[in-house]
């Protein structure tokens, strides 16, 4: 059987052992509604509490903070549009960046386009990075919001959460940020946020559930109706095993969380010396920056990276976001950082896991010479 090396950790993780043996019973033995007032519902929702406090213990707060989604695409529409929605100015004004995840972007977008609200897109650098100052300058007296990821998907970059908190609070808005790619690689809490947005399937839990976070006080409108669950914010049914998954996920990324980083950290160094080697004219994204220790966005100039992902049988790796996949267009991400269109479609994106070895990682520096030819693009970055 070939060898597959899978360096798309950024996309989706496999879930962990200890995780699915703890989701199991909640599929065929403990299978009670948690809204229901007997003992297989009492059963049921005790594991929720159980996940919530799970949950809330990886991000440094109280339980009763959290909301329990079917994923962060779901809770940033829930905090963008519902903060939107409650705000008592006339079309409120939200401040983001150009590089956000596309549920931020589009989320705002479809605010605009509803006439509901205005909003600012703040430049980034040509390493990805955001200045604190050119948010404070962005802000107005109809803000209400500001929204600024921890870490990108695409690059790894991080921006200086903490200063963007202080500026957006001591202008009295409120401020979100999507940690979806931070949590488990980094230390992540919930200080530096009114609003907090995670994804189970990011940190070796299950697909389909995520959690907003919402300091006391905030406000967010009903977003489903029907039932009342979720202390009446999201109605519907509780997903009960792929909460506990999510809990059991918290608690071990809790636990792994500093020995990983420093593993990662090592084998990017180590990926990114050999890429820079074998490959002379070999562009890394956001290399300045301060990044995610297990994340590399190269941009190899003359190829194509759709042809270059489908030439890399044996390995795994990504064009940007999975969640734009389907999209021709090149990566925001990367035109946001200065690229042309054809640096950006000369790009990808490598990221490691817990299995990744340094074997793995120099596999895929062999591979990628192999593949590099089959690959030539008709227009050169």
């Amino acid at each position: 059987m070939p060898r597959s090396v899978y360096l798309d950790y950024n996309a989706t993780t496999p879930v962990a052992d200890r995780v699915f043996d703890r989701m199991k019973p909640y599929f065929t033995t403990h299978y009670g509604n948690a809204a229901s007032g007997h003992s297989h519902g009492w059963r049921a929702e005790s594991a929720v509490d159980v996940a919530r406090e799970q949950v809330a213990a990886l991000l440094d707060t109280e339980p009763e903070r959290l909301t329990f989604t079917s994923g962060a695409t779901e809770a940033l529409n829930m905090a963008i549009k519902g903060i939107a929605q409650h705000s008592t100015v006339d079309r409120p004004h939200i401040v983001t960046v150009a590089t956000e995840h596309k549920a931020v972007l589009e989320s705002c977008q479809a605010l605009e386009q509803q006439g509901t609200a205005r909003v600012t897109y703040c430049p980034v650098d040509a390493e990805g990075r955001l200045d604190p100052n050119t948010l404070a300058d962005a802000l107005t007296d109809d803000t209400v919001l500001a929204a600024v990821m921890h870490a990108n998907n695409e690059t790894g970059v991080r921006h200086p959460v903490a200063d963007c908190y202080d500026i957006v609070r001591n202008h009295r808005a409120l401020f979100l940020t999507d940690a979806t790619q931070a949590l488990g690689k980094l230390p992540v809490d919930v200080q530096h946020a009114d609003l907090l947005v995670g994804s189970a399937h990011k940190l070796y839990g299950p697909k389909g559930v995520g959690v907003l976070y919402r300091r006391a006080g905030v406000q967010c409108p009903r977003f489903i109706d029907g039932g009342g669950q979720e202390r009446g914010l999201r109605g519907g049914t509780l997903n009960v095993p792929a909460v506990v998954g999510f809990g059991a996920a918290a608690e071990l990324a809790a636990e792994r969380q500093p020995q990983d980083a420093e593993r990662w950290r090592t084998l990017q160094a180590t990926f990114e010396s050999a890429l820079q080697t074998r490959f002379p004219d070999i562009r890394i994204n956001g290399g300045e920056a301060e990044r995610l220790p297990q994340t590399t966005n190269v941009t190899l100039p003359g190829t194509n990276a759709e042809r270059l992902v489908q030439a890399l049988r044996t390995v795994s790796c990504a064009t940007g976001s999975a969640c734009a996949s389907t999209d021709p267009k090149p990566s925001h991400v990367l035109r946001a950082m200065g690229h042309s269109p054809e640096e950006a479609h000369a790009s990808l994106r490598f990221s490691a896991g817990r299995a990744t070895t340094e074997d793995d990682l120099l596999y895929a520096v062999d591979a990628l010479e192999q593949a590099r030819p089959l690959a030539r693009s008709a227009h050169p970055a």
